[in-house]
């Protein structure tokens, strides 16, 4: 027997008396179903309703609900008995959440439609966005031209139905969009004046209780654009924290918010330039360095130049720079260890003429670290996990060398 959805005909009702008609496992939980219910199963885009089955002194959450042949289940931890009187009870704040999204979502996709002849041909929910993929590629302008369109439609509170129509009918209306495929008794919702299109999902009696409509995001998606918006409580929400962000964010820089974009430049030329300068500073210490230790180079046993370096903290482009200068010495094996983050990195390098095989030197490294690594005779490079006295091993390592 299919169930009663009672959301199809009053969507504003927050309970209703239901009697429990089967209880199975499902998943690491149960699903109950009932004979009616005001909960609406996940579907066409719009996520599923939450809330509580009550009856005497319990209330067993429902976590999520999805249907299948007609058939309503609602998942819980906890079973309950077949033939169980319930209140089933949304969490209206969530069930309000999604009718303000999908509500939104409709209106947005007819300005869309109307403004540019754009059509929508994705709806993407979640808990943090809602999205819109369009058959036509849009400008950040005519995003917001949307966007103000929506809005003055929903400052106007415009009327929203639902009726059943039978598909032959429904195929003769002016919808939005329409699929052709589609057969039996079809449920069409509309916006006075305004969207029209078949759709199982819940929806307020006016656009004025969408509150709002903020797009945040328009990007290129495969021949058309994606569209990320949110409507209502939960744009506001967002548009709160952006503007907190932001207000820090001026504080810090000492700027007016309307300046922001051309602070952030600022500081990354800032940083460009303090880059470029602490690059050319870093090759000017590791020329002096390299020529101190030229002056009074270590020797391996065998009598070859030996230089090995050790560095708390150096970057990788740095130590990069480093061994190509210590490899380009004649005669000599060259040793870099260095901490970066959360590893420490090393490299060895071994000058024709020598007898060091420098995959023997990392094999020795890589197990006294437990690191890994490897590479050619010459050079190898590796890396471990960052670990205390990682130096007095590293040298111990390069003494026997």
């Amino acid at each position: 027997m299919e169930t009663k959805r009672l959301f199809d005909t009053d969507v504003m009702k927050k309970s209703c008396e239901a009697e429990v008609v089967d209880c199975q496992p499902y998943h690491d939980g149960f699903a109950v179903v009932l004979d009616q219910t005001v909960f609406f199963p996940e579907g066409g885009g719009q996520l599923s309703d939450t809330g509580t089955l009550n009856f005497g002194t319990k209330k067993v959450p429902v976590s999520h609900v999805h249907e299948k042949n007609g058939i309503i289940f609602h998942e819980t931890k906890k079973a309950v008995e077949i033939g169980t009187k319930v209140t089933a009870e949304l969490n209206w704040p969530v069930r309000f959440d999604h009718m303000q999204q999908h509500c939104g979502e409709h209106m947005l996709s007819y300005a869309f439609f109307k403004l540019f002849g754009a059509h929508n041909v994705g709806f993407h929910m979640t808990a943090d966005m809602v999205g819109i993929d369009l058959d036509k590629e849009m400008t950040w302008e005519q995003a917001l031209q949307a966007e103000r369109f929506t809005n003055q439609q929903i400052q106007e509170d415009r009327a929203i139905t639902t009726k059943l129509v039978p598909a032959e009918e429904a195929a003769k209306m002016q919808l939005r969009k329409f699929n052709d495929k589609l057969t039996g008794m079809l449920r069409i919702v509309s916006v006075e004046g305004s969207d029209s299109c078949t759709c199982c999902g819940t929806h307020p009696t006016s656009s004025g209780m969408v509150g709002l409509v903020k797009i945040f995001k328009v990007e290129k998606h495969k021949e058309g654009s994606r569209v990320s918006f949110l409507c209502g409580r939960e744009a506001l929400e967002r548009v709160e924290a952006y503007m907190l962000a932001a207000l820090d964010a001026s504080n810090l820089l000492s700027i007016k918010e309307t300046e922001l974009p051309d602070g952030v430049a600022r500081l990354q030329q800032e940083k460009k330039e303090l880059g470029e300068r602490l690059t050319e500073c870093t090759g000017k210490l590791l020329d002096y360095r390299l020529a101190e230790m030229q002056q009074h180079p270590e020797t391996t046993k065998n009598g070859h130049k030996k230089f090995v370096v050790m560095e708390e903290q150096l970057t990788p482009k740095e130590a990069k720079a480093l061994m190509k200068r210590l490899s380009d010495i004649e005669d000599a094996f060259a040793a870099v260890f260095y901490h970066n983050g959360e590893r420490i990195n090393y490299m060895f390098a071994a000058a024709e003429g020598t007898d060091i095989n420098c995959q023997q030197v990392i094999r020795e490294v890589n197990t006294a670290l437990n690191g890994r690594g490897g590479g050619r005779p010459a050079s190898c490079q590796g890396s471990a996990a960052y670990q205390e006295g990682w130096q007095q091993c590293a040298a111990e390592l390069m003494a026997n060398i």
